[in-house]
């Protein structure tokens, strides 16, 4: 399958090349980044919900938990229980930061290889918890892991891919996601009746993906990108014919020859990004980023068994409803990597705006009319119904702004600051997660059933966002961008004024 190059004067160029079995078994091991990321994500709201590890860690929400006429919204509103879930992610604020130098001096392929051993350090504090200082710190350590290997993972497949399918494999990370938080799920359901340390065997099987992480990354190759840029020009050229299938690879090389001279000129990446030609980039990689956050996803998935419970479901029946809403959400991000490059980016994201959009407001009219603060839950036929919205809701993002929230920040940056840029997305989805994360069941106490239509009034921003400001990049090579978008927008293209680059070919 041969991959369309697409020159600056305008000329398509067909490279030679397929993609090879070793490129998949490549992309499926690195995608095991997004495996443990998923993993934490969905075990979070499980453990935090089960009565053991309350009772051990946080006694007094389990006191709130079980008192007969506690707010049905506020059972759960404590801080150190969402400092639990949240630390992580401003530990992974941090750390992207650092990853990203070690990726672009070390390589994508040795910061996933550290990403994982942070992983498991954290795994094994968390697991082996005694106090609450102990499970802070090994989730501090999990999040310098998620930062590592959120900022090398998309990365390393977006090099890696001919751009007629780069979507698709780099959607192969989100993938993993949603495969780890349905896994988590399923996990929980079934540890949740092992007494007394069904938590500690839920947060222990964290280390499975980051295990194969660590073993598989021995196996794959650094990228041709990666290689190149660190003078490994010959070793680049060798790897390039590996993951292509084919021994002419010239001129696919001789581009990223010039992308990675191009990037030698620039000796400060995070003060180019300054400059206003990076600001396009920029910006949409950071709006993305906060965009994704504040469509409530990751509030609904790590307090999904909390949210189910709230509405009246039972402890295993939230379980088992966080298990259905997983499976959908496995399901929609498959859709997304058929559709990505054959509909392309936009068309997802508008239309997944409007679904989500629906699906809250309907959350929110339900619970603002028959969830009183306390007393009776809502009716079983009610409580299905909000799980079946709440399916709507997270099958839209699934295939939108879930994928695409990674995918079009790793592909839209030139080579000179694709690593710094890309670190500004990540710290950025870490931050505003830590703040979703640390504030939701705050939220969910002050706000009520009015946190759905906070979310939906966001949605409405991203969709007027994506109408006016987001380019189309399907099929568009990853560092051709600047020519064959940003200079063609109708908005961002004044930015470019300043860009002296030549016309040149590039992959």
């Amino acid at each position: 399958m041969p991959a369309v190059v697409v020159s600056g004067s305008g000329e398509n160029q067909e490279f030679e090349g397929r993609i090879t079995v070793y490129v998949i078994v490549c992309v499926i091991i690195a995608a095991f980044g997004g495996l443990m990321f998923g993993y934490d994500i969905g075990i979070s709201g499980g453990v935090t919900s089960m009565d053991d590890f309350l009772k051990k860690f946080f006694p007094a929400v389990f006191e709130k938990k079980h008192h007969a006429l506690e707010n049905n919204y506020c059972k759960y509103d404590n801080q150190f229980l969402q400092l639990f879930t949240s630390c992580l992610y401003l530990a992974a604020l941090i750390a992207s930061f650092v990853a990203s130098k070690v990726c672009s001096k070390y390589g994508r392929k040795l910061t996933m290889q550290i990403a994982s051993i942070f992983f498991i350090i954290g795994v094994i504090l968390t697991a082996g918890g005694i106090n609450i200082e102990m499970i802070i710190f090994g989730r501090i350590f999990l999040g310098f892991g998620v930062g590592f290997a959120n900022q090398a993972v998309p990365l390393f497949l977006s090099e890696i891919a001919p751009p007629n399918l780069r979507g698709a494999l780099n959607i192969s990370f989100q993938l993993f996601i949603t495969i780890g938080i349905l896994v988590s799920n399923l996990i929980n359901y079934s540890t949740t009746n092992v007494h007394p340390h069904g938590w500690r065997i839920s947060l222990g099987i964290a280390g499975v993906p980051a295990l194969m992480l660590c073993l598989g990354s021995i196996l794959i190759c650094e990228t041709p990108t990666s290689l190149i840029e660190r003078h490994k020009v010959e070793e680049g050229r060798k790897v390039l014919r590996k993951i292509r299938g084919v021994e002419n690879v010239d001129d696919e090389f001789d581009s990223i020859i010039h992308a990675c001279e191009m990037a030698k000129q620039v000796k400060d990446p995070f003060r180019k990004l300054m400059k206003p030609v990076s600001r396009p980039q920029l910006v949409i990689s950071i709006c993305l980023q906060i965009f994704q956050q504040f469509t409530g996803i990751n509030a609904i998935m790590f307090y999904a068994p909390v949210l189910f419970q709230t509405v009246g479901f039972g402890n295993d029946a939230a379980l088992l409803s966080s298990v259905i809403t997983g499976l959908v959400n496995v399901f929609s991000t498959v859709v997304s990597i058929y559709v990505v490059d054959r509909a392309g980016r936009r068309i997802l994201l508008l239309e997944a705006c409007v679904q989500m959009f629906i699906s809250q407001v309907i959350i929110g009219i339900i619970l603002f009319k028959e969830l009183k603060t306390t007393g009776d839950n809502l009716s079983k036929g009610e409580g299905i119904f909000v799980v079946i919205l709440v399916c709507t809701f997270v099958m839209g993002f699934a295939w939108s702004w879930g994928p695409l929230g990674w995918l079009i920040p790793s592909e839209i940056f030139p080579l000179e600051t694709r690593s710094a840029g890309f670190a500004f997305a990540v710290s950025t989805n870490m931050l505003f997660t830590f703040i979703i994360g640390q504030a939701f069941l705050s939220m969910l106490c002050q706000m009520q059933a009015g946190i759905f239509f906070f979310f939906a009034a966001w949605v409405i921003i991203m969709g007027a966002f994506t109408w006016f400001l987001l380019p189309e990049t399907k099929g568009v090579p990853v560092d051709s961008m600047v020519d064959k978008v940003w200079k063609q927008h109708w908005f961002w293209r004044s930015f470019m004024m300043e860009d002296n680059r030549p016309d040149v070919k590039v992959v």
